[in-house]
């Protein structure tokens, strides 16, 4: 046997060793890619399970902003109505004071006109 017959036969157990080696691959490659059990299957799922993610992403995000723009309505009218019932307070003490004041002229303009 010579040198070349055995490159040659050296050559040829590489490949039958490389073709085993696709043939195992190409197996494995099914199975990863099967949709029911594979890793396609696990993608199919995460893909819809990050559409309904989103989707709930997206509902959340618009019922937080009408809540926060019903927040805002809120605390406007909260302030006018605080700004009214200073007003009313003002406008009661000033009145609880007026009368004390005109009624003592009254009294002493009372007290004038039966002397």
């Amino acid at each position: 046997m010579t040198v070349e017959h055995l490159m040659q036969a050296l050559l040829l157990v590489a490949c039958v060793g490389l073709g085993g080696f696709c043939l195992m691959l190409g197996r494995r490659l099914r199975k990863l890619n099967d949709l029911e059990s594979g890793l396609g299957g696990a993608i199919a799922i995460m893909a819809a399970e990050v559409d309904r993610l989103e989707r709930a992403i997206r509902q959340a995000r618009d019922e937080a902003t009408a809540a926060s723009q019903s927040l805002g309505e809120e605390i406007e009218t909260a302030r006018r109505e605080r700004a009214i019932w200073d007003l009313r307070q003002r406008i009661g003490a000033a009145a609880a004071e007026a009368p004390q004041a005109s009624g003592r002229r009254l009294r002493k303009r009372a007290g004038l006109t039966d002397v």
